[in-house]
Order: C-alpha cells, then structure tokens, then sequence
C-alpha cells in the first residue's frame, strides 16, 4: 500500500529462471496500471464455469495482474445438425480461439483438453495441462428410468452420444441397446433427454457434469471394462502462443505432472494411430509406483471388431529441474519445461510403442475401414 493508502499501481512481469525452474515475479514500479491478460473461452457454461477455475488459480498465484475473459462461439458449437465425425474438421472447437491467438486478441485459451488435436497448428502450444478430474464417462437417464443400469434398460432402447469411440464400445457390450447421435452442449442434451420420449439414456463425460454440479444426474459410471474414455478426457489444457515466453511462464505453474505424463502418453498413442473423432479410438492410464500403464483400444463402428493392449513404462517424476535449450521442442503439441524431460521423453515412448503394437496387428485396417465406412453414411 502507498502512503496515503491507496493501492500502488504496480504492474508484476513473470519470467522463469532456467537455471533454478522457479518462478520470478518482476515488479515494475511507476507502470499506469496492472497489465491484463486476456483469457479466451467458448461461451457454453460449462466451458466458463471451467475457464473461471483456471483463472481463480492464476489470480491467486498473482495478485498483481488483472484477468479477463473473452467469451466466443467456435464452428463445433454453431453446427448442431450433424454428428461431430461427419463435419470432417479437426479444429472445430479450437480454431476461432486460436485466431484470436494468434491475432493477440487473447494471451491464452482454456480448452477441454479432448477437443485439442494431437498436432496443433504452427506458433501455438499446450502450456499447461491442469489436474484431470474423473475422465471416465457417465450415463444420465430419463427420468422415467431412474434407478437402471445400461444393462437392464428395454430392448431397443435409444441411447444418445455423440461419440464414435462410445457407441462403438457400448454396442459391443450392450447389444439390445441402439445408438443415436445427439450434438449441443451439456445443458441442450440434458433437455433434449427430459423433455423428449426419444431417448432413454445419454452418455456425458462424468467431468463436465461434476463440474456443472450435476453429479445427482449421474445414473451410472462407466469404468474401463465396459468404456474407455477419449484421449485427454477429464483434463483441461491452456493453449497460448509458442513464442510467448512470459505468457508460457506464467501458466506453466499449473501443470499437474501426474495428469500431464498420462496426457502424453494418451496424444502419443492417437497421433500414431492417426486417429481422431472420425474413428473409434480409446485409452485407459494410470500411475502407480513410479509405473505409467496405458491401455489403448480401435473399434470398427458398430463395435463388432476390436483391438486393444496395455504396456508400461517406468517414469521418474521426482527428479529435479534439469538444465535444457531454451527452445525445447514440443511434445504432441505440449510445452513443460519444469517436468523432466526424460519422463516426459518416457511417456511419449510408451504412447508410441502401444501404437506400433497394435498397428503391427493390423489395427490400421480395422481404422481405415471406420473412417471408410463413417465417410460414406
């Protein structure tokens, strides 16, 4: 506080020192005002309410700057007609956010990681990936059948999701059941399902309904026997601007390394398999005693094929900041510098070898055949 008071007008510059890995906070006295850092996000509530936690964090880890949050619609959330596989676009609900980006209207973006591609357009990187909530998905039910499973709902009942990687698994273990695509976001889907007889039950990521609250919708959770869940379900990502050094610095802090190591090894197993939303492709990770363990599955469409392996890869996550090239190259599309290198090195690896594996097995064929198939209905 100045003398008389009031607050001091201080602006506060974040950079790393790359000897230490800390972070530096650089007052400069006599600035006008605080610098603001633009935070941009789609304007669905769930996509706000989880932008809001991100920058709830910043703003406790620097009181000195000033955050506001630029809310737009990107092309996923303008086109609710059609399955999300069919619109063939791999960016549809990053690339408005992105221009923004890159035209600096906004320092950095906060995305569910899963709507992220494995390779992300030049100049731009993941600078943080922040702790995963629950990534298994959930079933919520018509009211009228509160209290059933998937398992003992009526033959022929409908069941939406706008998932190929869910259809095609809850198909192959749920044969009496039918799938139908069911697009808008978590709030239109849930009246779409109360308001209408159409369907019995819709499948939700369980992350978004816990962080809307609505965990007492949640009728079921899927586990890994019976679901796997998509590639970087659960958690969400901070995109920014490759080159932004202060801007990388400053969200680099909220990288939770458990959740950014399965991350990796998750996007290193899709970006092998050239997989996406247009093919039926599913993971499973999990850390345990310095281990990290990847399951990962193919689909065809109708679940009737499939494929899947798990393999594991020692991971060291306590080894101290090692010194590095200032300019480290990203990991599909991920920049951490204060995670040690060779266990994120490990990850990627483990992604890749579980890729080669299942592709040695003729996993490509039962992918080219989806993608074939999807491309034609």
């Amino acid at each position: 506080m100045s003398d008389n008071g009031n607050a001091a007008a201080t602006a506060v510059s974040v950079s790393l020192d790359p000897r230490r890995g800390q972070k530096v906070l650089r007052q400069e006295e006599n600035s006008p005002k605080m610098r603001v850092i633009r935070v941009g996000t789609r304007k669905s509530q769930l996509a706000r309410i989880q932008t809001d936690s991100v920058v709830a964090v910043l703003k406790a880890l620097y009181p000195g700057l000033q955050f506001e949050i630029v809310a737009m619609s990107t092309t996923g959330d303008k086109i609710l007609d059609t399955a999300l596989s069919k619109i063939g676009e791999k960016s549809l609900f990053t690339k408005e956010l992105e221009h923004a980006l890159e035209k600096n209207e906004v320092d950095l973006v906060v995305h569910s990681l899963k709507d992220l591609p494995t390779v992300l357009p030049p100049g731009f990187t993941i600078g943080a990936i922040c702790k995963r909530e629950n990534p298994y998905d959930a079933v919520v039910f018509h009211p009228k059948f509160v209290g059933k499973t998937l398992e003992t709902l009526p033959e022929k009942s409908v069941v939406g999701t706008s998932s190929l990687r869910r259809a095609a698994q809850l198909q192959r273990k749920f044969p009496h059941l039918e799938f139908k695509s069911i697009r808008g976001n978590l709030n239109t889907r849930l009246r779409k399902l109360d308001e209408f007889q159409e369907f019995s039950a819709i499948i939700l990521a369980a992350a978004g309904l816990q962080r809307m609250g609505w965990q007492h919708r949640v009728g079921q959770i899927l586990h890994p026997e019976e679901c796997m869940y998509a590639v970087g379900q659960g958690a969400l990502g901070v995109e920014v601007r490759a080159k932004d050094q202060d801007i990388l610095d400053l969200v680099g802090v909220l990288h939770d390394p458990e959740t950014l190591l399965r991350c990796i090894a998750e996007r290193a197993f899709l970006r092998h398999l050239e997989g996406g939303c247009s093919v039926p492709v599913a993971v499973h990770t999990a850390m345990k005693d310095g281990q990290l363990y990847l399951t990962g599955g193919v689909w065809s469409l109708d679940g009737s094929d499939s494929m899947q392996e798990t393999m594991q890869a020692t991971i060291c996550v306590t080894a101290q900041h090692e010194d590095g090239p200032e300019d480290d190259p990203q990991l599909v599309g991920i920049t951490a510098r204060n995670i040690p290198r060779q266990a994120q090195l490990a990850a990627e690896n483990l992604g890749i070898s579980l890729a080669s594996l299942l592709l040695n097995k003729g996993a490509k064929n039962i992918l080219d055949v989806a993608r074939q198939l999807n491309d034609a209905h």
